[in-house]
């Protein structure tokens, strides 16, 4: 086959493709914006560890803290919302090896983990939410074509 009619059977397949698969695309995701009281709620929810990261604030602490720092939190999660930037801070975490029980001279035996800030974590659990919820709708409306 010359290359012109490879490249016209190509445009016509997904020409063709389209129409029958995205007659009607999903909605573009549209992220609400996060309230106080859901920052301060998602923060009481989280674990009570002790340990922490690059920031040196644990979760006992921003629990401790969660009256004074919600409204600033949830102005920091807004704002990124809004812009559609995510903070370069939160990007930070500490890498740790963990043994797994084993030989510890051996480092094939160590796992790494990342030490998120806390923060981070409540501002990943708002968005998770988020685009949780629009999933099940994307979800529940191509179910409803079919």
């Amino acid at each position: 086959m010359p290359r012109t009619y490879i490249a016209i059977l190509k445009v016509f397949l997904t020409q063709y493709y389209l129409e029958q698969n995205y007659a009607h695309p999903p909605p573009s995701l549209v992220i609400k914006t996060v309230s106080t009281k859901e920052i301060t709620s998602t923060i009481q929810a989280l674990k009570t560890i002790i340990s922490h990261g690059f920031d040196k604030i644990s979760v006992k602490l921003l629990k401790v803290s969660a009256p004074y720092i919600s409204s600033p939190l949830t102005h920091i999660c807004n704002k990124s919302i809004m812009s559609g930037i995510f903070p370069d801070r939160m990007k930070f975490s500490i890498v740790k090896p963990i043994d797994k029980k084993a030989n510890k001279m051996n480092p094939t035996n160590y796992r790494p983990i990342s030490l998120l800030t806390s923060f981070l974590k409540v501002f990943e659990k708002a968005l998770y939410i988020r685009v949780n919820e629009h999933l099940n709708t994307v979800k529940c409306r191509c179910n409803e074509r079919q």
